[in-house]
């Protein structure tokens, strides 16, 4: 089987790594992760805190790691850190990449990607929804995204940040 697309909006916590923990809580909690729902994305895209909720069936994020096996959970539990630089820097630069594994983790868009994407460093959410989700685009955003990573884009309301956009691929 193929690598299954997940993506949220989550609320902005004060930072990129706050508000993933949270994210991942709440869809712990909520038991929105393989093997609780099989494929999430037959549940709602994006998923949402009202998207169906059976609660968690393991009793801790890595105990459904585990469970989910080489799949991975389908989901956001599957990435535990931030990087500070977008998927290509990290990738191929040696002094930041080396020896760490390059999957678990959401990286930004780069300042470049934005501009090109949404005319704006400071994208709206109807804007990231368009282009991430709706638009003829969105295909060329999905396939720069490798398995078992996110990438993740702050989104504004009034020039202020308001969200988080992440956006990820399973493992299998």
């Amino acid at each position: 089987m193929g690598a299954e697309p997940y993506c949220y909006f989550a609320a902005y916590q004060g930072d990129v790594n706050t508000t993933l923990q949270t994210l991942r809580q709440q869809e712990f909690a909520a038991g929105r992760y393989n093997p609780v729902l099989v494929l999430p994305r037959f549940y709602g895209f994006p998923m949402t805190e009202s998207s169906v909720a059976p609660g968690a069936q393991h009793s801790s994020i890595e105990e459904a790691m585990i469970a989910a096996d080489a799949d991975g959970t389908r989901s956001i539990l599957d990435i535990f850190e931030v990087s500070n630089f977008p998927y290509e820097r990290a990738y191929e630069d040696p002094a930041i990449n080396s020896g760490i594994d390059v999957c678990f983790r959401t990286y930004p868009f780069s300042r470049k990607d934005l501009e090109q994407m949404f005319g704006t460093l400071e994208p709206s959410h109807q804007q990231v929804e368009s282009v991430c989700l709706e638009s003829d685009s969105c295909e060329t955003i999905w396939a720069g995204i490798d398995r078992g990573t996110c990438r993740h884009i702050i989104v504004f309301d009034q020039g202020k940040p308001s969200e988080i956009f992440f956006a990820g691929y399973s493992f299998d």
